[in-house]
């Protein structure tokens, strides 16, 4: 659940002068950008398989399991608009450590876990740290493949291997998330032990993302185009503006991932264990394969984007496919990997095309507030549907014999796509009229 090409744009004497460039470093910040939200991913991811545990072994309530993942969004609601500011002023990479040692220590707060609010104030202080992160990802990826890395660009010239580069950064990273639903297969032991260790071995990955993220400032530094120095002041006036197009791509990109992540990060497991009979390993592995799927079809459907464009409809089949996913889990016997194989292939296509898009409908040197104006929604909505799915859950005692119990979270879930995918055929439609910014044209 849950994503600026500029840390500031080259004063007007021109980049800074850095002798010849290696092909070979875009490839390598890439790599290290994605080792960074790798950690952070499976951090994030790892509440979900440790639920049964946490809710039999430590005591917690179905609320109180939605508050961990919902407690992680709440502090980018002020947070993030601060952020992308920080990312225009500051630097996408350097901003990326500070953010990463955020979420180091919020992940190793909560594997200690003890009082319940030390528990969520590391959740808290994760959630600081890992959503910024992110987008500090996002934008310093995007400087690398634009094209033009440093120099000013108009909206739907972002042109490049944007789209690519960001697919192959969401799936690598996604490598984290599929190693935490099936952590209780390799992991076994440390579930054997109690709810505490898989929680601790989360924190470890995070200290590795710290350390990868200080190898992308490293190698940041040898960036072409990069700025000799920060643009002067935070530009407020960056959040004002906005094109229509931009506004509908915000509202597919708040409710997809207040549908998804708060279901496949939160409840999925606990769901396939008590409505469906699976055991804990077969629940992970079957929630896994969400994430495994979009490993590798990711990188394709961002380089098909790039060839091809039709960015608007591949969009609108990704948004497609959340309400009928809710619809078969909740009103029909069907196969559940039938629901699995849904979600892979719309979790696949939202972020591989959603991101570069956006950065097609804004103005290169306001990205970073676009990138935080979304965040501070996306945020907002994973926080009141992490909340509102575990509060019904516990209000219609869901749980182990009552798996009718998960029917009004299927709902509210699935109302909430319902509108995502109005959001995007809203979108689709204006991209193919005089209005468009050529989303729907090839490469």
């Amino acid at each position: 659940m849950s994503d600026p090409r500029t840390a500031g744009v080259p004063p007007a004497g021109g980049p800074e002068a850095r002798g010849p460039f290696s092909p070979w470093l875009p490839w390598l910040a890439l790599a290290l950008a994605a080792l960074s939200i790798m950690g952070d991913y499976y951090a994030y991811d790892a509440i979900a398989p440790d639920a049964d545990l946490l809710r039999r072994l430590h005591g917690l309530s179905q609320t109180q399991i939605g508050l961990l993942n919902a407690i992680f969004s709440l502090p980018n609601i002020p947070l993030s608009l601060v952020g992308g500011l920080f990312i225009d002023r500051f630097g996408a990479a350097r901003t990326a450590v500070l953010t990463a040692a955020f979420g180091f220590v919020g992940a190793a707060l909560t594997a200690w876990g003890e009082p319940f609010w030390l528990m969520a104030l590391g959740r808290l202080l994760f959630g600081i740290g890992e959503e910024t992160l992110l987008i500090c990802l996002l934008a310093g990826v995007a400087q690398w493949f634009s094209g033009h890395p440093g120099r000013e660009t108009a909206p739907g010239k972002a042109g490049g291997r944007a789209a690519l580069a960001m697919s192959l950064l969401f799936s690598l990273a996604r490598v984290g998330s599929y190693l935490a639903d099936i952590s209780p297969r390799w992991a076994a032991n440390l579930y054997a032990e109690g709810w505490r260790p898989p929680l601790v071995l989360a924190a470890g990955l995070c200290a590795f993302s710290l350390l990868a993220s200080i190898g992308f400032l490293i190698v940041d530094r040898h960036r072409p185009g990069r700025p000799a120095k920060p643009p002067e002041r935070f530009d407020l006036a960056s959040f004002r503006g906005f094109d229509r197009s931009f506004w509908y791509i915000l509202g597919l990109n708040v409710l997809f991932a207040s549908t998804f992540f708060p279901f496949r990060s939160t409840f999925a497991v606990v769901f396939f264990q008590d409505a469906k009979g699976l055991s804990l390993p077969e629940a992970g592995l079957l929630n896994s394969w969400v994430f495994f799927a979009a490993i590798f079809c990711t990188p394709i459907i961002g380089a098909l984007a790039d060839r091809f464009g039709h960015r608007a409809a591949w969009l609108s089949l990704g948004a497609a496919l959340l309400p009928i996913t809710f619809l078969l889990l909740g009103a029909t016997n069907a196969n559940l990997w039938i629901t699995t194989v849904l979600m892979g292939v719309s979790f696949s296509v939202v972020p591989a095309v959603i991101w570069p898009a956006t950065a097609m409908l804004v103005e290169e040197k306001r990205l970073g507030a676009a990138y935080g104006l979304i965040n501070v929604l996306q945020s907002s909505g994973m926080f009141a549907a992490n909340w509102a799915a575990g509060a019904l859950n516990d209000a219609f005692r869901a749980g182990p014999g009552n798996g009718g119990g998960y029917t009004p979270m299927l709902i509210l879930l699935g109302g909430l796509s319902v509108v995502g995918l109005a959001s995007t055929l809203a979108l689709w439609r204006r991209e193919r009229g005089p209005h468009g910014h050529g989303l729907e044209a090839a490469g």
